[in-house]
Parts: structure tokens; C-alpha cells; sequence
């Protein structure tokens, strides 16, 4: 015995409802990644080619009231801006943070800076760079 094809012939009604439903599907998803592709071009855009001001610790010298950080500045010609430091004590309690200021037509600019502290600190931290 065979048993008859319950399946409607190929191409004479039309498209089926499931066939609709995973065109707009893809469609949807294209446009997503699409967006996705473009918030991420324009935060990666945004942090390495806005970034003015960046700097490094190279090293510090500690006293009992201050920390003398030296810091490695670079930056675009012309651009002020300013470096958040903070020294910490041996338990962990910030006993120190301030800003420096950074101006100039120099590029590159190595500077010792000094962070007085209300206790003797440990550490010499870098916590971010920004522009004016």
C-alpha cells in the first residue's frame, strides 16, 4: 500500500508561513549585527583614537608624608589635560589621591610629581588620564 503526501506541490500556493517567518528572521538579525558592528566601531573609535592623555608609572619613592611618582606622560601636541593618582597604606585604605595637571606642545613629558599622604603609603596607583 502507499499512503498519499499530505504536502502541498512546491511553488503553486505561494510561500509558507514558516519560510516568512525565518526571511524576516534573518532580516532582523542582519540589521542587529549590522548596529552591533557600528556601536562597537564607535566605542573603539571613541577610547583609542579620543584618547589624548595617556601615562605610566615608572616608578615611586615613599616617605612618611608624601609619594614621589614618577610618571611617564604622553599626549597629542597642544593637549592639556590631568592624571588621577592615589597611594594606598599596607591595610588597603587610600591614604592619598590627587590630580596633576599636564599642558604643552611636548608629546612626551616625564615628570616626578609629589602626592602627600595623611599616613605612610605603599603604593603608587595610576587610576586614569583625561583630557580637558
Amino acid at each position: 500500500m502507499s499512503t498519499a503526501s499530505t504536502r502541498l506541490p512546491e511553488g503553486r500556493y505561494g510561500r509558507s508561513s514558516d519560510e516568512r517567518a525565518d526571511r524576516t528572521l534573518k532580516t532582523v538579525g542582519a540589521v542587529l549585527a549590522v548596529l552591533l558592528l557600528a556601536l562597537v566601531g564607535y566605542f573603539g573609535y571613541h577610547y583609542v583614537g579620543k584618547n589624548e592623555i595617556s601615562a605610566e608609572v615608572i616608578g615611586f619613592d615613599i616617605s612618611e608624608d608624601a609619594v614621589k611618582v614618577r610618571l611617564e606622560v604622553r599626549k597629542d601636541a597642544g593637549a592639556d589635560g590631568y592624571c588621577t593618582l592615589r597611594s594606598q597604606a599596607e591595610s588597603g585604605e587610600e591614604v592619598g589621591r590627587a590630580d596633576f595637571r599636564f599642558g604643552g606642545e611636548a608629546t612626551r613629558l616625564d615628570r616626578v610629581v609629589t602626592l602627600r599622604t595623611k599616613a605612610q603609603g605603599t603604593t603608587a596607583e595610576l587610576l586614569g588620564c583625561h583630557a580637558d
